[in-house]
């Protein structure tokens, strides 16, 4: 189903097969309080406002009630996707899908969800070196914007500077809600000092880990050779004896990355583009909503 939906070009389509009954939010969408739309009555308790009690129902019931509403959150969601030439890493199982198709149609979901609970969402792409900006808005319109934005998205390049990174976290100055998606192949690096940052800032900071089922179990092709698409270093072969360091030295690195986002109570998820998309969006989701209870 995975490879039908990559050669899909209509994200829209994508979007209804994967969220057709998900049925998970990004957060809690409204709040109880004293906000402007009338929710329901219920029982005046000791604490509570007088300016909230219903005087008209008093006078009929002889009980004291308050007035219950909801109203909107005020929580931003931010779409982070990394678009740089790694992410152009195909799968070997799976004909027409590779990280950034996997990264980007992931981020669409996450927008049409937003979209559904009435926030305001943006995007971020980080591709060739360079920062692009879709601003949050609401409503149907900036989800047809934020989709094109994701549809055009090529991988190329490697990160902005640590620099430019920082400088564009001026998006960030209302409570937010960011949704990474990444290889994260560098870490430390400067788009996870960016994300560690807005997490020091107190914003809900959510990654997802995408790498490919070779690249987790080494099983590339014997006798191929391979070259960093964002180092120009040359050709690498893999033998034996390489597979078995690679394996190594690739667990002990996300395993770091996991690390250091238990240390910061930073949701990750890692999961391989070879699985359902709509149980990697569910369980990211799903550790998402659990760390908040």
């Amino acid at each position: 189903m995975t490879a039908v939906m990559a050669r899909t070009r209509d994200l829209d389509l994508v979007i209804r097969h994967v969220l057709a009954g998900l049925g998970h939010g990004i957060h809690a969408g409204r709040e109880r309080g004293a906000g402007v739309e009338f929710s329901e009555y219920r029982a005046y308790a000791p604490g509570d406002e007088w300016r909230r009690v219903d005087w008209k129902l008093l006078a009929r019931a002889d009980r004291y009630f308050v007035r219950e509403a909801e109203r909107d959150s005020h929580v931003a969601v931010w779409l982070w996707l990394d678009a740089t030439a790694s992410m152009a890493e195909p799968s070997r199982e799976i004909n027409g899908v590779d990280k950034l198709w996997f990264a980007r149609t992931v981020l669409a979901c996450v927008a049409a969800i937003a979209q559904r609970q009435g926030d305001a969402f943006g995007l971020i792409v980080c591709t060739g070196g360079k920062v692009a900006f879709t601003p949050a808005a609401r409503g149907p319109r900036q989800l047809q914007r934020v989709l094109a934005v994701l549809d055009k998205a090529t991988a190329q390049g490697e990160l902005p500077s640590a620099e430019t990174l920082r400088a564009s976290l001026h998006f960030a100055r209302a409570p937010s809600a960011i949704f990474a998606a990444s290889d994260f192949l560098d870490w430390p690096s400067p788009l996870s000092e960016a994300l560690l940052r807005l997490r020091n800032m107190r914003h809900d900071v959510r990654l997802l880990t995408l790498r490919t089922q070779a690249e987790v179990d080494a099983s590339f092709r014997a006798g191929a050779s391979y070259r960093d698409p964002e180092r120009d270093d040359g050709l690498h072969r893999m033998s034996k004896a390489d597979r078995d360091r690679y394996r190594l030295q690739s667990r002990a690195h996300f395993d770091s990355v996991a690390a250091s986002c238990r240390q910061r109570n930073i949701v990750h998820y890692e999961a391989c583009i070879e699985q359902p998309l709509n149980s990697v969006l569910r369980g990211w989701l799903q550790l998402a909503g659990a760390r908040a209870k």
